[in-house]
């Protein structure tokens, strides 16, 4: 939205394994085509709340429909650069798939331990969405898993 603030959510899918599922963002996205990304993330629409976005885009992206109190708030992060100047509020899911992936939005889709994440990252920061390199920082802040 031309650098204008607006709000999204990101919400990061666990399995019980404790594997969090990426996806691979569609080459036909405008922002970070062909990028790894949170496990379902979009933007919340006017009038609407972050929670019901959430709901929204886990049905959509990731064909799950799932209940408000499954979700689990863990933080926010204000508008800046780095979120293409997003308000983001990040919640936590626990689902282990399967999941029906939007083939408009999602082109792969893999689960990955968090210490493995860490690697990868790490090793190859490029392949990433920027927003999604930002939201693991403060993750790891906020949820240390060491």
């Amino acid at each position: 939205a031309n650098g204008l603030r607006h709000r999204a959510v990101h919400i990061w899918v666990f399995n019980p394994s404790q594997e969090l599922f990426v996806q691979k963002r569609s080459l036909a996205k405008d922002v970070a085509p062909g990028k790894w990304d949170s496990s379902c993330c979009g933007h919340v629409d006017s009038g609407e709340d972050y929670e019901i976005a959430a709901l929204r885009e886990l049905s959509e992206e990731l064909g799950i429909r799932v209940r408000p109190e499954q979700l689990i708030f863990r933080f926010k992060i204000d508008a800046c650069e780095e979120t293409g100047q997003e308000f983001v509020k990040v919640y936590e899911l626990r689902h282990g798939g399967p999941f029906v992936l939007q083939p408009e939005e999602i082109s792969d889709g893999r689960w990955i331990d968090l210490p493995g994440l860490e690697r990868w990252t790490e090793n190859e920061p490029d392949a990433f969405a920027v927003s999604f390199r930002h939201i693991w920082s403060a993750w790891r802040r906020e949820e240390p898993f060491t």
